[in-house]
């Protein structure tokens, strides 16, 4: 743990792109291949994909109903009571609920469930802690869900887990005894308190905010240059499709459309998978009204879960329970990491019925944030955080 692995020192804040944009057109042309990081780890990496050929009907179809599953419709039997015997309630919608119950009507279980053990909370950022807005800069925390989040970390280790580059959701959230994992769980602030867990290599150990030394996991590194060049390509390709916004999050790239015409969803999307489908190396995943090229790497939000588990030293067990609350189709990988063993749990964030490997929901940050306050009054019965 105390020798620092032969590789560059780490970067800790948004480095701009070096190297020049391309000197023509690049509409319908893929980035320039670049030679295969070497300093990743074979066991991050993913088999090849088969290079895919031009949308086909089928393939369409599918894809224009991913992007419209991305953001469900508004629960509109919010704040209604029902009579289950009258038949007046959306058979559905109900099913649902007993199937993922509210995390706030159900927290004596919950509680019950964490008592006397060792519990670690994990977030999400937007659409969790913050609302979902037209424009991905004003997502902004209030006061109030920023002081639930400050007294959970009082009485447990907690970390924000979320699709943004570390330094902008750790500047959003402001508060310093949390750890960050930025990038989908790419680039990760976590304690340095054990060794490294399961051999893990490429951290080292960096002094962060108030002094504090942590440590610094990127295991996607060596695909910084590749996402600054598909960052410039996406800017190019997308400038005719008004309301698109790309965003270089240092470790993926992503293309918001929530501001997209319908009507030019598919165009978009189109264009975002001939930019990347040559290139092994890259792979397209869905967010709510977001494409995200991302390191075709076997890493995700489930696995920086994992890592921070047992970084902290709260490594799986019946004595540990860590708690996930997420509203993305990217954390169902945080969700069934934490599931496993019926240990841990997770929490959907969605006003709507989708399916999800969590076992409770919430519907808003509103309920989050009564449900962190309630954790953190109940605090009293968690293990005090290993900072």
């Amino acid at each position: 743990m105390d020798e620092k692995p032969k590789q560059a020192s780490p970067v800790l804040a948004d480095s701009a792109p070096n190297n020049p944009p391309p000197s023509k057109s690049i509409l319908g042309i893929h980035p320039r291949r670049m030679s295969q990081p070497r300093a990743v780890l074979s066991k991050y990496l993913t088999i090849p994909r088969r290079k895919p050929g031009k949308f086909d009907d089928v393939r369409c179809n599918g894809w224009l109903d991913s992007m419209k599953a991305s953001s469900p419709r508004k629960n509109l039997l919010k704040g209604r009571s029902f009579d289950f015997s009258s038949g007046d309630a959306d058979s559905g919608y109900l099913s649902w609920m007993i199937k993922h119950p509210s995390a706030l009507t159900s927290f004596e279980k919950i509680f019950e469930q964490a008592k006397d053990k060792k519990v670690a909370v994990f977030l999400d950022y937007d659409g969790t802690l913050s609302p979902i807005v037209d424009d991905p800069d004003c997502a902004l925390m209030s006061d109030e869900m920023r002081s639930a989040v400050r007294d959970v970390a009082k009485c447990c280790p907690t970390a924000i887990i979320s699709g943004r580059s570390r330094d902008k959701v750790s500047k959003l959230v402001g508060l310093a005894e949390l750890y960050y994992a930025g990038s989908h769980g790419m680039d990760i602030i976590g304690p340095i308190n054990s060794d490294d867990p399961d051999g893990h290599l490429g951290h080292v150990k960096v002094t962060y905010q108030q002094g504090k030394e942590v440590k610094l996991f990127q295991p996607a590194r060596e695909f910084i240059p590749v996402i600054d060049e598909v960052f410039r390509t996406l800017v190019e390709i997308t400038k005719g499709i008004k309301g698109a916004k790309v965003e270089n999050h240092k470790f993926c790239a992503s293309v918001h459309y929530r501001n997209v015409d319908e009507n030019h969803w598919l165009p978009l999307a189109q264009r975002v998978y001939d930019a990347v489908a040559e290139d092994p190396r890259l792979r397209v995943t869905h967010g709510r009204k977001v494409l995200e090229v991302r390191p075709a790497i076997n890493w995700n939000k489930g696995k920086a879960v994992e890592f921070l588990l047992q970084s902290i030293g709260l490594k799986d067990g019946e004595g540990v329970v860590p708690i996930y609350i997420g509203d993305d189709k990217t954390d169902e990988d945080a969700f069934e990491a934490v599931g496993k063993g019926g240990h841990g749990v997770g929490i959907l964030v969605s006003a709507a019925p989708r399916e999800t490997s969590a076992s409770y929901s919430l519907e808003g940050p509103s309920e989050v944030m009564e449900f962190l306050k309630r954790l953190a009054k109940a605090g009293n019965n968690a293990t005090p955080p290993h900072h």
